[in-house]
C-alpha cells in the first residue's frame, strides 16, 4: 500500500504530477530563454515570482482593469466574462448543448445508466469516464462535408471518490484497498475510448446515432491490442500472459491524440505509472527504467485485485504501456495497434501533418516537468489514393528530440541506436531497448527540458507549430532558460516553432515565444498578452489547443482554476498573426472543477465539440464551496442537476445560433 492511499484520487493524481523524474544535467528551457533574452530579464522574472508568491491571492487576478481589444481580431464573438460556478458558459450567440455524458449508451443493447447499480459489463457498452480527446473522421470517409461522421473520444482517468457512493469520508479521502473487485473493474471498463456516430439535423442539432454499427468501447479491461514496431515481440515486454511480447489488454491514462491523414485516430498513454502497485529491488534490471518514468506510488487499486499490476508479480507489464495507440474507428471489428516506434513516455498527444516529400510528422510532448519534445518521422509516403497502404505508415520510422539554442534555433536529434550515445556501452543492446526507455534516451542526448510539453500542433495555414507548455512551479531561478524563461513557472507559456524551408521534415528549425501566460495586469507575473487583450482575456496553464481550418488558434487550459487565477478552465481564442498577435478572447467555460479538454472544430467550422472532464473535483478551493467534492456531496451536479446524480463528465456540441462558422 501506498503512503498517499488515504488520499482522493484527484489529490493523488495531483501530487503524481507534481513529482519530476528528470534527474539529468540536461540544460533546461530556462536556460535557452535565460541566455537568448539576458540574465538581468531573468532576473526580474525571479524576483517577480517572489512578489507573486507574496501578494497574489486567487482571486486578485480579477479585481484590475484591462486596454480595450486590439484591432484586426480573426475571432468575431462577444467575448464571455470569466468567473466560476456549477454551469458551463459559451459566449453569447452560441448554442453550447450536451451531445453525450458518462453512462450514456455507446454499444448497442447497452442498458440505461443507474449510478446506483453500476456494473462492469454494462460499462463495457456505455461511455466512460472523465473524457478528454476528441477526435472527428467524417462519413463517408473523406467527405468535404460536416453534418455526418464519427467521433473517438478519450477516457483519461477515473475518480472513484465521485463515481461510487459511500467510498469516500467528508475529507474526500478512502483506502484503496476499500475499493472492491467489481469497482476496479469497472473503472478498468470506464478507461479507453468511446467510438460513437454523430449526425446533424435538418433544425442543425447534432445527435449521438442510436445502436450505431460504428459504436464500439475499447476498455482496460477487455480489449487486446496488437504491439507493433520496433519493440514489438522484445523480452522486456512479456509477460506470463503473453509470451509472445505483441497481445496487450488494454489502454490506460489516454490524454490527448491526433486523427492521421489517412482516417485512423492515435491515442496517447500518459501517467501510466500510478496504476502499477509493489516495488521493484533496487538491483532488477527494470528498476532504473522504472524510476525514470516515475513508478513505485500507486494511485489507483488495481493491482490489489489484478496480478498484472503487481510489479513484483508481472515485472514487465509496465513496458507495454506509454506508447501512441492507433484505432481505425471504422472497422469496429479491427484490432488498435500500439506504435513502439514512436517511443515511450508520458504521450500527451500526437498531431500530425504531411511533410513537403509526403513523409508524416508527428508532433509529441511528454507531459512531465522537465521533460522533452518530439518529433516522429514516417519512412513511408503518405498515398491519398490509397489508404491501405498508408495504414502501417506508423511501425517504421525516424524518432528525434529537440533541443534547442539560446539564439533561436531547433536541432533535432535522432533517437536512434547506435548513434550518439545509444550504445551498448549505456545500456542500448538495439533500437528496441532505445524506444523502451525513450526518456533516458533523451538523457543522454542532451534534450532540453521544458515546462511541461502538452499538446504540440502544426498549423497547416502559417507552416509553423504550437508548443503548448502548461506550467512548472518547481523550475528554480537558476534553471530559466530562453524557452522556459520564468522561475517557479505557475501559469504556462507558449512556444512557436517554425521548420527550415517550411519542411517538417527538416533536422533544424527556428523558435520564439508566442506568448507568456497569466494576467498582465499584475506586474510580477510577468505575462506578455497583447496590451489589447482584456481581463477575461488572459489565461494561464493552457494544455490542449485545435487550429481550426482558417489557421486560428485555440487554446483549452488545465488549472487555469480558481486556486489559481480566480476562475474555471476554458476555451480562448489567440491571435497568432498581425497587428492583434497574442491577444487572448474567452468564449467557453467549464462549471467548478472541471478541466477543458478536446476541442475539435469540424472542417466547415460550424461546429466545436469540448470534453468538459472531471467535473466537480477539489472543491476545497472555491469559497461558495469551501470542502471537499464527493459522490454524496459534489461542488456541482452538472450537467444533470438531479438529487443523487454525482457530475458526470461530458460532450459538448457547440454551435452558432442561426447557423455559420465559430468566431466568425
Amino acid at each position: 500500500m501506498d503512503h498517499d492511499s488515504t488520499l482522493s484520487r484527484v489529490q493523488r493524481y495531483e501530487q503524481q504530477d507534481d513529482r519530476s523524474s528528470n534527474a539529468s544535467a540536461n540544460p533546461t528551457m530556462g536556460d535557452i530563454v535565460n541566455a537568448r533574452f539576458g540574465r538581468r530579464g531573468m532576473l526580474r522574472g525571479a524576483l517577480a515570482v517572489t512578489a507573486i508568491s507574496a501578494v497574489m491571492g486567487p482571486a486578485a487576478a480579477l479585481l484590475s482593469s484591462r486596454p480595450a481589444q486590439a484591432s484586426g481580431s480573426r475571432f468575431a464573438f462577444d467575448e464571455l466574462q470569466a468567473g466560476v460556478d456549477t454551469k458551463h458558459h459559451v459566449a453569447q450567440g452560441y448554442d453550447a448543448d450536451i451531445l453525450i455524458r458518462w453512462g450514456d449508451p455507446v454499444v448497442k443493447g447497452a442498458p440505461a445508466f443507474d449510478v446506483q447499480k453500476q456494473t462492469a459489463d454494462a460499462q463495457e457498452k456505455q461511455f466512460g469516464y472523465n473524457n478528454d480527446y476528441i477526435g472527428y473522421v467524417p462519413l463517408p470517409l473523406g467527405s468535404t462535408t460536416s453534418d455526418h461522421g464519427l467521433l473517438v473520444v478519450n477516457h483519461e482517468y477515473t475518480d472513484a471518490a465521485i463515481m461510487f457512493p459511500g467510498l469516500a469520508d467528508a475529507k474526500g479521502e478512502f483506502e484503496l484497498s476499500a475499493q472492491s473487485k467489481e469497482q476496479i473493474d469497472i473503472e478498468m471498463a470506464a478507461h479507453g475510448q468511446s467510438v460513437i456516430e454523430i449526425k446533424r439535423g435538418a433544425d442543425g442539432k447534432w445527435a449521438v446515432v442510436p445502436d450505431s454499427a460504428y459504436g464500439r468501447r475499447i476498455t482496460a479491461r477487455s480489449t487486446e491490442f496488437l504491439v507493433t514496431g520496433p519493440a514489438a515481440g522484445h523480452d522486456r515486454l512479456k509477460t506470463s500472459a503473453d509470451a509472445t511480447g505483441t497481445k496487450v489488454i488494454g489502454t490506460i491514462n489516454n490524454c490527448a491524440g491526433g486523427t492521421t491523414p489517412w482516417g485512423t485516430t492515435v491515442h496517447a498513454e500518459e501517467n501510466f505509472n500510478g496504476y502499477f502497485g509493489g516495488e521493484l529491488k533496487d538491483d532488477h534490471p527494470e528498476a532504473r527504467n522504472y524510476k525514470r518514468y516515475g513508478l513505485g506510488e500507486a494511485e489507483y487499486g488495481w493491482s490489489l485485485h489484478h496480478d498484472r499490476f503487481d510489479l513484483v508479480k508481472e515485472p514487465n507489464e509496465p513496458n507495454r504501456f506509454g506508447w501512441v495507440v492507433e484505432i481505425d474507428p471504422t472497422d469496429p471489428t479491427s484490432t488498435p495497434k500500439k506504435r513502439t516506434a514512436m517511443g515511450r513516455f508520458k504521450h500527451e498527444g500526437a498531431e500530425s501533418i504531411v511533410a513537403k516529400d509526403g513523409r508524416v510528422v508527428f508532433y509529441m510532448g511528454d507531459d512531465q516537468r522537465f521533460d522533452y519534445l518530439y518529433k516522429f518521422v514516417t519512412a513511408g509516403k503518405f498515398n491519398p489514393a490509397d489508404r491501405k497502404a498508408n495504414m502501417d505508415l506508423l511501425d517504421e520510422g525516424t524518432l528525434y528530440v529537440a533541443k534547442f539554442d539560446a539564439d533561436g534555433k531547433v536541432a533535432w536529434m535522432p533517437v536512434v541506436f547506435g548513434q550518439g550515445p545509444l550504445t551498448e556501452a549505456n545500456g542500448f543492446k538495439s533500437q528496441a531497448d532505445v524506444l523502451i526507455e525513450t526518456r533516458r534516451a533523451g538523457d543522454l542526448l542532451g534534450a532540453t527540458k521544458m515546462d511541461r510539453p502538452e499538446d504540440v500542433q502544426p498549423n497547416p495555414v502559417n507552416g509553423k507549430v504550437y508548443v503548448i507548455l502548461t506550467n512548472n512551479d518547481k523550475r528554480k531561478a537558476e534553471q530559466v532558460d530562453a524557452v522556459n524563461p520564468r522561475p517557479e513557472n505557475k501559469f504556462g507559456h507558449i512556444v512557436e516553432i517554425l521548420p527550415t524551408d517550411g519542411d517538417h521534415a527538416a533536422t533544424t528549425a527556428s523558435w520564439d515565444l508566442l506568448v507568456k501566460c497569466g494576467d498582465p495586469s499584475v506586474a510580477a507575473v510577468g505575462a506578455t498578452f497583447h496590451p489589447g487583450t482584456t481581463q477575461n482575456g488572459w489565461f494561464g496553464s493552457p494544455d490542449n489547443c485545435e487550429i481550426d481550418a482558417d489557421g486560428r488558434l485555440w487554446v483549452a487550459t488545465d488549472g487555469n482554476n480558481y486556486k489559481y487565477s480566480g476562475r474555471a478552465d476554458g476555451i480562448w481564442g489567440l491571435e497568432t498573426e498581425g497587428e492583434a498577435r497574442g491577444t487572448g478572447k474567452l468564449f467557453f467555460r467549464v462549471p467548478v472543477g472541471a478541466e477543458m479538454c478536446g476541442p475539435k472544430i469540424t472542417p466547415d467550422l460550424a461546429t466545436f465539440f469540448v470534453s468538459v472532464q472531471h467535473p466537480g473535483e477539489g472543491g476545497k478551493e472555491w469559497p461558495e464551496f469551501g470542502r471537499p467534492s464527493t459522490f454524496a456531496d459534489p461542488s456541482t451536479r452538472w450537467p444533470d442537476f438531479q438529487d443523487g446524480v454525482p457530475p458526470r463528465p461530458s460532450v459538448v456540441v457547440i454551435t452558432k445560433q442561426g447557423g455559420g462558422k465559430i468566431g466568425a
